[in-house]
């Protein structure tokens, strides 16, 4: 058994042995987490023990871990415990930091699915009625800034961009404007917007946080360009009058599929909601 114990496999043996690459070996020799016992002075060839090659699965299980192999080096040559408490409070940390990354892009690219699953229903339909509905309270992140009816600059906004990355902020959903004024947008003659976003996780204390507290409202979606959108703001007030609502005087547009997404005007899908209440 000592004769056993004290073999040395060549670097082709100990490929083999452990599954990884000749080249994987070599690769942990030169950084130096698994040195082999021997050098062949003559050839240069590696030679192994058992007990250095029981380093190699232990190197994958703290792959499994997510240790990169510079970090291995510690873990590998004895650390003390405090040293090994360290190493692993430093990964906890930053595994948390990338879960939190992930978990921020599932919740991105999850939700611009959605509008886009939104948009293709709603472009099939022939009719595009209005509903009046419950919207629940929902908190933003926003931004008032002036508009010219330039909605390409106004949803594919640079200072909304740059603030929210200013404020270390991120978001998700659609793209949301708020104007004061029904009327004034109606008629071309709105001058100021607030663009809001929902938020993901967490923003710097400084940002702009508007809670809008639940209410009912009037609903209709508007399909293609918005070089006619009035005609879907009508259609609207000529609802809720025959209903027996009055309108509020702001008006929210939900850019459902925008220039996000899509150049072809015709496939945009834009949701009106106004705020409403019963006449006394």
């Amino acid at each position: 058994m000592a004769e056993n114990k004290k073999k040395l496999y060549s670097i082709g043996e100990a490929s083999k042995i452990c599954n990884v690459s000749t080249k994987t070996l070599r690769f942990y020799d030169k950084i130096g987490v698994v040195t082999p016992d021997y050098v062949s002075e003559e050839n240069g060839y590696r030679y192994y023990s058992d007990v250095t090659l029981l380093k190699i699965p232990v190197i994958k299980y703290y792959k499994q871990l997510g240790f990169k192999l510079e970090e291995m080096i510690g873990l590998l040559n004895g650390e003390s415990y405090q040293g090994m408490e360290d190493n692993f409070r430093k990964k906890i940390l930053e595994l948390n930091r990338a879960e939190q990354k992930i978990h921020t892009s599932y919740v991105s690219v999850n939700d611009w699915y959605e509008l886009i699953r939104e948009a293709k229903i709603v472009s099939g339909q022939n009719e595009h009625p209005v509903c009046v509905k419950y919207l629940p309270t929902q908190e933003y992140a926003y931004l008032d800034q002036e508009f010219s009816y330039d909605y390409r600059d106004s949803v594919i906004n640079i200072p909304w961009t740059d603030y929210l990355s200013s404020m270390n902020c991120a978001i998700t959903g659609p793209v949301i404007i708020e104007y004061p004024s029904l009327k004034d947008k109606m008629n071309g003659l709105c001058r100021t917007a607030r663009i809001m976003q929902q938020i993901i996780g967490t923003c710097d204390r400084r940002t702009n946080i508007f809670v809008r507290k639940g209410q009912m409202v009037a609903s209709i979606y508007h399909v293609g360009g918005y070089e006619n959108i009035e005609e879907s703001y009508q259609k609207m007030l000529d609802y809720t009058e025959q209903q027996g609502y009055v309108c509020k005087d702001i008006s929210i547009e939900r850019y459902v599929l925008d220039y996000w997404t899509s150049e072809i005007l015709d496939e945009f899908v834009t949701e009106i909601i106004v705020p409403i209440c019963k006449k006394v």
